[in-house]
């Protein structure tokens, strides 16, 4: 196994620091922080460079906040902007490579274009295969990121990095973490950190257990086979392999059902043989939020930011879906309010010149066409 080493240097370099500024502070304009480091780049980036070439870096301290996420309670754990925002992303885009190629083509989340999109796509291969099918073994991982073991986060990377300054600084973040076991959830690091961390045990299901229907998101699993006995062996292999190799258990209520008789209710959709449709939690919230839209369409009323990224988000899950019909009833309807708000508030606030404006509103509405959202 290829160990890569070498990396160090290239974290620290300031063309690397440039590039995790800029990336790092990506719709974060407003950012008390990321204005001060736009105010003098080389200054604060050089600063960030003597901290790591000295190894003087300390983790700054984590500001928890806690939100409730479908009747689940998540602890947030959040960075400073400078400098430990900025140091993480200039370790991703020296590390992401190597992760990339540990991961299996079935893990998704997180992961540049691999996100939901992704799954619908290999849920909508692997179901062609309806004989291969017929069952399905869905289960997750009872609280993930709380459960990381440091230890063995430590090791598994040793496997892939032998560079010492790097591993050193990689354990300094991964023990910043107030509790002994455990990776922030919010940190940006964590969120490579967590599906590293499950990569050889994707590989052990395909290669051990030579699954040919598998996919993960993050800590959600699902399995499909034409057994139902072959998948109860498998829920006994999967539960072992977590506790023993990982430290980590699975939820009691994993399932093993048959695919046709209640489909498979994963990343926001129900997937059947044939059919995708939307979860039926979600179309219920996106009718809610679309009529109250309309209302306010209704009244003149110019809607919000967060109402915005509404409709083109459940445009987007339609999409993704048998969804034509919902898009009809419920987002074909509010488009003048997304077509208003772009121009008004978007382009209005914008510092380009009138006809530039007007090429960017006539590029969207095009745009909007090209989807089936607005007819020519």
């Amino acid at each position: 196994m290829k160990r890569h080493g070498n990396i160090y240097d290239k974290i620290c370099s300031i063309e690397n620091l440039r590039e995790a500024h800029r990336n790092a502070r990506k719709d974060k304009l407003f950012y008390k922080e990321v204005q001060m480091v736009d105010s003098n780049p080389d200054y604060y980036l050089t600063q960030i460079q003597e901290m790591l070439s000295s190894e003087t870096y300390e983790v700054s301290e984590y500001t928890y906040s806690v939100i409730n996420d479908k009747g689940k309670s998540r602890d947030l754990a959040k960075l400073p902007y400078f400098p430990d925002r900025i140091i993480q992303w200039a370790i991703m885009l020296q590390i992401e490579p190597v992760f990339m190629e540990t991961f299996c083509y079935h893990t998704c989340a997180s992961i540049k274009q691999r996100g939901i999109s992704r799954v619908v796509d290999l849920m909508h291969e692997y179901l062609k295969d309806t004989k291969n099918t017929t069952y399905c073994f869905k289960m997750d991982v009872s609280k993930f990121y709380p459960s990381i073991d440091h230890d063995i986060l430590k090791k598994l990377l040793r496997k892939k990095f032998k560079d010492k300054r790097l591993l050193k600084l990689l354990d300094k973040i991964i023990d910043s973490a107030i509790t002994e076991t455990g990776v922030p959830i919010g940190s940006y690091l964590s969120q490579y950190l967590a599906n590293f961390y499950l990569s050889y045990f994707d590989h052990w299901m395909k290669e051990e257990l030579h699954l040919k229907y598998v996919v993960r998101y993050m800590d959600d699993i699902v399995v499909l086979s034409s057994s139902k006995l072959h998948l109860h062996i498998v829920q006994a292999q999967v539960k072992q392999y977590l506790n023993t190799e990982l430290n980590l258990t699975i939820k009691p209520n994993y399932q093993i059902f048959p695919v046709e008789k209640r489909g498979i209710d994963f990343v926001g959709f129900r997937f059947y043989h044939g059919k995708t449709l939307l979860r039926k939690s979600t179309y219920k919230k996106m009718k809610r939020k679309m009529r109250k839209i309309l209302k306010k369409q209704m009244k003149n009323q110019l809607i919000n930011y967060s109402e915005f990224c509404s409709i083109n988000s459940y445009a987007g899950w339609l999409k993704l879906c048998d969804g034509y019909r919902l898009s009809q009833k419920y987002i074909i309807p509010v488009i003048p309010s997304l077509l208003r708000y772009y121009k008004e508030i978007i382009l209005g606030n914008s510092k380009k010149s009138p006809i530039k404006k007007e090429n960017a509103f006539i590029k969207y509405k095009e745009n909007l066409i090209k989807k089936g959202l607005l007819q020519e």
